[in-house]
Order: structure tokens, then C-alpha cells, then sequence
């Protein structure tokens, strides 16, 4: 039974995930954390970092990373092949729809007005990921210990570093885990 749920869940993810891994984010996180409670949210924001960290797709990442938590290697085949298998058919009828009225104006009509739902969707992913990562509670309140000052240092360095200073992504990963493996190392439970 749980790799029939893992399955149809993912399957759900892989179906409605348009625009890539970024996405896929909020659909994740309604079907593993809000809908079948299989990860906390502190639990999915280490997913999509891990996720973010290893190769390969972020939802399929996600999909294997979830399915093996819960299920071991089985699992993770099952959450895997239902990330996946809407991906393969989809685009296989796309492509071939595509090629046959790619010229016609209402296919680039719908194209276009997909686009900043995509948007919406990356950037309430972004929303989610990141309250957490800075606010204890999860909501924004500067309350006395409700925030944590070093991951907004963190975000902050590495935007500057990814968007002036055109830094390479992997290269400002590794900085900022470096950085925080200083400051535990100088001061453990910081």
C-alpha cells in the first residue's frame, strides 16, 4: 500500500510540476509534508538541499530521496518511476503536437500565459524554503529569538556573489558550507 500512495503522490507531483524542479517545490511539499505528514517541514527544507546539492532533476532527486525514507530502496523506486512516467508521456505527446501546429497562435498563446504561473509557483517555493531557514516558527516575526541572523548573512553573500559577481553556484555552495562549518567549529552550538 505505501508504494501505491508514494507512487499516485509523485505521480500527482510529475503531472502538475510545470516549469522544472523549482516548481515542483510547493507540490512536494502539499503531498509529503502537509498531505501525507511523511516529512516535517524543517525535514523538507534539508530535502530540497540535498535535492538542490546532488545531481540529477530536483523532483526526481526529491521522489528518490522521500520513497527511500519511507520505504527503503522499493520505495524509492516507486516514488521514482511516478515522478517520471507523466514527464515521458507528456512530452512525448507534446513533442508531437508541437511539430504538427507549432506555427498555429493559440499553441504559442497558451505557452505564454504559462509563463508567469510558473513564476508564481518558483517564487512561493522560494517563500517557503526560506522562512524557515530564518525564522524559528516558520512566519515572520522578529520576536527575541525567533530569528537566526547567519543564514540572512548567507543569503545575502550569496546573492551578491551569484548575481554581481556572476559567481559559479556550486563554488558559492561550497563557500557558504565552508563558512558555517568555521563558525561551528570556533563556536559549536551557535
Amino acid at each position: 500500500m505505501i508504494y501505491f500512495e508514494l507512487f499516485i503522490a509523485f505521480l500527482q507531483i510529475g503531472a502538475f510540476s510545470f516549469g522544472g524542479g523549482y516548481a515542483a517545490m510547493p507540490l512536494i511539499q502539499a503531498q509529503v509534508v502537509d498531505h501525507y505528514n511523511w516529512l516535517t517541514i524543517k525535514d523538507f527544507t534539508d530535502l530540497i538541499t540535498i535535492s538542490q546539492m546532488t545531481p540529477g532533476p530536483i523532483a526526481i532527486n526529491a521522489a528518490t530521496f522521500v520513497g527511500n525514507q519511507v520505504a527503503g530502496i522499493g520505495g524509492a523506486f516507486f516514488a521514482t518511476l511516478g515522478s517520471i512516467l507523466p514527464s515521458c508521456l507528456i512530452v512525448t505527446f507534446l513533442a508531437w503536437i508541437y511539430n504538427k501546429y507549432k506555427n498555429l497562435s493559440l499553441l504559442q498563446g497558451i505557452l505564454e500565459s504559462l509563463r508567469p504561473a510558473v513564476v508564481a509557483m518558483i517564487a512561493t517555493a522560494g517563500i517557503d524554503i526560506i522562512l524557515p531557514a530564518i525564522f524559528l516558527s516558520g512566519t515572520i516575526s522578529f520576536q527575541s529569538g525567533n530569528y537566526k541572523l547567519r543564514p540572512v548573512l548567507y543569503f545575502t553573500g550569496a546573492i551578491f556573489l551569484l548575481r554581481k559577481k556572476k559567481a559559479d553556484p556550486i563554488l558559492v555552495m561550497v563557500l557558504c558550507g565552508l563558512a558555517e562549518l568555521i563558525v561551528q567549529l570556533v563556536s559549536p552550538g551557535v
